[in-house]
């Protein structure tokens, strides 16, 4: 028996859609976290939930050690984003950055930490997906949203290009700080893993 497959079995998608529920959640706390913060808690919701969620992230990392499972991970998200409303853009931007963490992951066997860090941040900038059209696709987004004017006075007052840096810089040091921690909350499962420095 090849106990070391590379292919993901039925036990491993189990694990993988437990992990992805998590991960579900705790991007829905930040997501209301963030509602506390109107007019900005749509440009750091992505941070936030970086923050919060490196643990989920790193232990399924840990477990799984094959191909396939960040990249499941990020398809989910993307479908509901997709499924709830938002554009392409936010299926796309899941995809592309749960395929690309999943390869950089692999790239250390999942066994390298600082691999693995940095394969959170790209998987981090996945959940961009939902706010790029708010500085690229202005017009769109209001068309298809409809909202009254207020709202999108509201939502639209901190996007210019300093907000976006700020985002994206919030998210890179979110996920640093987020998937530094889930490894230290980790230490003991990654050391029975084999996973190294």
């Amino acid at each position: 028996m090849n106990q070391k497959s590379n292919k993901l079995t039925v036990p491993d998608l189990i694990s993988v859609g437990v992990f992805t529920a998590l991960y579900f959640v705790l991007v829905t706390v930040a997501t209301f976290a963030c509602a506390l913060l109107p007019g900005v808690g749509n440009i750091l919701l992505p941070a936030v939930a970086a923050l919060i969620s490196g643990s989920v992230y790193m232990l399924l990392a840990a477990k799984l050690q094959k191909f396939g499972g960040i990249t499941i991970m990020g398809l989910v998200m993307g479908l509901f984003f997709f499924v709830s409303g938002h554009f392409v853009l936010s299926f796309a931007a899941n995809i592309i950055c749960g395929v690309a963490a999943d390869l950089v992951a692999a790239a250390g066997k999942y066994r390298s930490k600082k691999l693995l860090l940095a394969s959170y941040v790209v998987f981090s900038y996945g959940l961009t997906g939902p706010i790029l059209p708010l500085w690229f696709m202005k017009s769109a987004y209001l068309t298809a949203r409809g909202k009254d004017a207020a709202y999108i006075d509201t939502l639209f007052a901190p996007i210019n290009s300093g907000s976006f840096v700020v985002s994206m810089l919030a998210i890179l040091i979110c996920a640093l700080v987020g998937g530094f921690f889930g490894q230290k909350m980790l230490k003991k499962h990654f050391e029975k893993a084999g996973i190294v420095a």
